[in-house]
């Protein structure tokens, strides 16, 4: 069994008009969308894209959310919003939010899923093409270290 790993990434939105309020704020569900966006470019980053996923028979559904709301953000705001993954080889994966205007922490949370089989419907264990990618990862960044 390896050693738990930790993958951090970061991605960046700009808020569009549709996303937000009469008074011009975001409207709260669309940061779990902000979440999403961070989710995918962080598991982008390690080589592992949604759609490889699911081509090889597997979903990722979500079981656990969570947002924490400490500041508003606005109509044209450019938000960062970093993501970070502790993965120690389980079958479900926590997913850390924290997102940013202009330095300031707006809005922290989570977002929990479990391996799911496309043919049964029902968790299982994380598949190989999701493990090989996160080893590769993690083979190269202790390369570089």
């Amino acid at each position: 069994m390896m050693d738990a790993v930790d993958i951090k990434n970061r991605a960046s939105v700009r808020i569009r008009y549709a996303e937000t309020d009469k008074m011009g704020v975001v409207y709260n569900s669309n940061y779990f969308i902000f979440f999403d966006v961070g989710r995918v470019e962080l598991m982008r980053s390690y080589g592992m894209q949604y759609s490889d996923l699911e081509k090889a028979g597997y979903y990722l559904p979500l079981v656990e959310s969570y947002a924490k709301y400490i500041n508003s953000a606005y109509y044209d705001d450019y938000l960062e919003i970093e993501v970070m993954l502790k993965w120690d080889f389980k079958p479900i994966l926590k997913f850390e939010y924290s997102i940013y205007r202009n330095d300031e922490l707006i809005t922290t949370g989570f977002t929990t899923h479990c391996f799911m089989s496309t043919k049964t419907m029902k968790p299982v264990r994380p598949p190989k093409v999701f493990v090989d990618s996160i080893v590769k990862f993690k083979k190269q960044r202790d390369i570089l270290s």
